[in-house]
């Protein structure tokens, strides 16, 4: 709080006189102000240098999950190739005892076992892909504190 100097103690003290003078104190309104406004600053850096590693995780996030699931697409499609073959044979002999030739046996072996691997493919693709859903793209952390800092600005003002 600033201090007013009397007229009697500022001839004393060598002031202008018939005024009140105002001593400087570190704590004036312009002093205030300005380190409202540098604490505002640093507070506005803060949450962007957040906001910033927040979105780089959610970007590392992603690209893993891509990773995943071109790795299941691979898994899947090497399977596929892999095991048509041996599934394809195993299944052709079920189907000794009917009235179809060998190569319809053998086709109809290879279609059960692609749809089987074409199936596991797509349950590895859809459940990488509902958990990157559910990570979801917003920055709650730096939603989260730019809510306080609303709030705290609210109540210095």
């Amino acid at each position: 709080m600033p201090r007013f100097i009397s007229m009697s103690e500022s001839r004393n003290s060598s002031a202008k006189p018939k005024a009140l003078v105002q001593h400087e104190r570190p704590n004036d309104l312009p002093s205030l102000v300005e380190r409202l406004a540098e604490d505002v600053t640093t507070l506005f850096d803060q949450k962007v240098a957040l906001l910033k590693i927040e979105l780089k995780e959610e970007a590392h996030a992603y690209v893993r999950g891509g990773i995943f699931i071109a790795a299941g697409g691979i898994v899947a499609a090497v399977g596929i190739a892999l095991m048509n073959i041996a599934l394809a044979f195993a299944l052709s002999t079920l189907f000794a005892n009917t009235a179809l030739s060998q190569p319809a046996r053998y086709a109809l072996g290879f279609v059960i076992t692609g749809i089987l691997y074409l199936a596991v493919g797509a349950a590895a693709i859809v459940i990488t892909k509902n958990r990157l859903a559910q990570k979801g793209i917003i920055p709650k952390r730096t939603i989260e504190e730019l809510e306080r800092d609303k709030e705290w600005l609210q109540k210095e003002i």
